[in-house]
């Protein structure tokens, strides 16, 4: 019994569209939520709301943020996801996301090893977690509908992950501070590093996600585009779904990848602005569109389960996903240690891998380094678009390795 119905779908529209708000707002008024992350305080505000019983763990207007909303966000986000863009405009990040992004994997299959016997269809979130983190929440959206394991292990799983995640957020911020870890790593000159004082200078956030020039035509253009891609690819990947027999390792990989909407998405989207990315640099807005529906997400992934169940049924998730998470975070540093990767850049790429680019672009807007914003942003794109990848093969191969 909650406050608000699960039928009440116009109060929960308000609540799921008002929070995500009032996280972004919190995010650009306030230095302690800018240090946070508009996107924790959207995940976190949802898990109270549901464990307080305000607002249902299950409505028709979540499957609506997961089924339309999600996969329109998605093409707007990589609308700047230009190949040799990023390759050429990233920097030295995108060496140091490698590490973070095998880190991942050999978490994943480490963790996976452990606890085989003891956590159902282990394979499954393997892969949903391999993607998340290298590419962010929803990339965990996109291997969620690949693999399809039982619905109240999603739900324990999305609520260890996000906990996990915030955790991980934390940590980010305060390592780069460590004294411990000042003396053991490289860190950036203060001539590298924009000088920052949190009393004497706004709010970075509210600064980046300023008011830009942008038009009707625009947001027409832009969600058209948006809406089109997402719709066509549907479209696509249920025909090669429909025609493409199981078979093979290779053959269930190919049916898997080219039959999955979100996997075509970023396919489409990434080679068309890779293509004509002139026609998508001159549409304003589109990050900022995707950016707002991705709090969306943000909110719901909140609430499908409570604290309680995940504590009482699945507790050994929360050790999965840190296992996971730890690895990503240990091969980043042991990859900038051995490259001399200042520790700045070790942490975006952790955080960019983990939670995506708008965390990692916050943390960087956040702290002052403000030529390292985009190099994240670019990184975390990267995730978005390799994520997948990753996710399809290690979760298919532990399938066939633990059966399951």
């Amino acid at each position: 019994m909650t406050l608000i119905k699960a039928d009440d779908t116009w109060l929960l529209w308000s609540v799921v569209i008002g929070w995500a708000a009032v996280s972004i707002w919190l995010e650009q008024k306030y230095q302690w939520a800018a240090k946070v992350s508009g996107a924790v305080i959207a995940l976190l505000g949802a898990l109270v709301l549901a464990n307080l019983n305000i607002i249902p763990t299950n409505a028709a207007v979540y499957d609506s943020v997961w089924g339309y909303v999600v996969p329109v966000a998605i093409p707007l986000l990589l609308f700047k996801a230009n190949v040799k863009k990023i390759w050429r405009e990233s920097g030295r990040m995108i060496g140091i996301f490698w590490f973070a992004a095998f880190g991942t994997c050999i978490g994943i299959v480490i963790a996976t090893m452990l606890f085989k016997d003891v956590i159902p269809e282990l394979g499954k979130i393997a892969g949903m977690m391999t993607a998340s983190y290298i590419g962010g929440g929803v990339n965990f959206v996109a291997m969620t509908a690949v693999f399809k394991p039982q619905e109240s292990l999603v739900n324990a799983t999305i609520v260890a992950d996000n906990l996990v995640m915030a955790a991980f957020f934390f940590l980010y911020m305060w390592i780069p501070g460590s004294k411990a870890v000042k003396k053991m790593f490289i860190t950036r000159s203060s001539s590298e590093i924009a000088a920052v004082n949190a009393e004497e200078v706004e709010n970075n956030a509210a600064t980046y996600w300023g008011r830009k020039e942008i038009s009707l035509k625009d947001i027409a253009t832009a969600l058209a585009v948006a809406v089109i891609i997402a719709a066509v690819s549907k479209k696509v990947g249920g025909f090669f779904g429909s025609i493409i027999p199981e078979g093979n390792f290779a053959l269930d990989m190919l049916r898997i990848m080219i039959s999955n909407q979100f996997f075509l998405i970023t396919t489409i989207t990434v080679s068309l602005v890779t293509a004509f990315p002139k026609f998508f640099d001159d549409i304003n807005g589109a990050q900022e569109i995707g950016t707002f529906l991705i709090y969306l997400f943000f909110v719901v992934i909140g609430v499908p389960a409570s604290i309680k169940e995940i504590l009482i049924n699945s507790p050994l998730l929360f050790v999965f996903c840190t296992i996971a998470a730890l690895c990503n975070l240990g091969l980043t540093m042991l990859g900038g240690k051995l490259f001399k990767f200042s520790v700045e850049e070790q942490m975006l790429a952790s955080n960019a891998t983990i939670g995506g680019p708008t965390t990692a672009a916050a943390m960087a807007i956040s702290k002052g380094w403000t030529d390292l914003v985009i190099p994240a942003l670019l990184c975390g794109i990267w995730g978005y678009i390799t994520g997948n990848y990753f996710g399809l093969f290690v979760g298919n191969w532990l399938i066939k390795v633990i059966g399951g």
